[in-house]
């Protein structure tokens, strides 16, 4: 049985750590205190997926006002990051923590959530589209750095 809950002070260490497999080029104390920081926030959640007692994923869903690429609401419920232990992917956690998610965009007015992931990362893509997802566009990004 998988339970939902929300990220508290006492699950911070836990979430860093699943964050940090997620996003390993960071610093863990660094993603610690960024989720410490989003308990504070009314335009951000984050859950927690639990497996008989064992955190195992997690979701940061936040509220976004600026324009969502194939939106046509404000605000959006955005999808930041989504994480499930290998060992317990294709269980429908994704789908538990997404949901949850959901409720959660609804509950503040949104009609609509939308998330992104990288051109080259078709696992995500795949998962994205196999709960819901309609692809709304496609980018490629530039920047042009000044002479320092």
């Amino acid at each position: 049985m998988v339970i939902i809950e929300a990220v508290n002070n006492t699950s911070l260490d836990k979430v860093a750590d699943l964050a940090l497999k997620l996003w390993p080029d960071n610093d863990w104390s660094n993603l610690k205190d960024e989720f410490e920081e989003l308990l504070q926030s009314n335009n951000d959640t984050v859950y927690l997926a639990v497996v008989e007692g064992e955190y195992v994923g997690f979701i940061h869903m936040s509220l976004r006002y600026d324009y969502v690429e194939g939106s046509n609401s404000s605000p959006v419920g955005y999808v930041e990051g989504i994480y499930v232990e290998e060992e317990h992917r294709n269980k429908g956690i994704s789908k538990q923590l997404v949901a949850a998610g959901e409720e959660w965009s609804k509950s503040l007015g949104c009609k609509e959530i939308a998330s992104d992931t990288q051109l080259e990362n078709h696992a995500s893509q795949e998962f994205h589209r196999k709960i819901g997802f309609k692809e709304a566009g496609r980018i490629v990004a530039f920047i042009k750095r000044f002479d320092e």
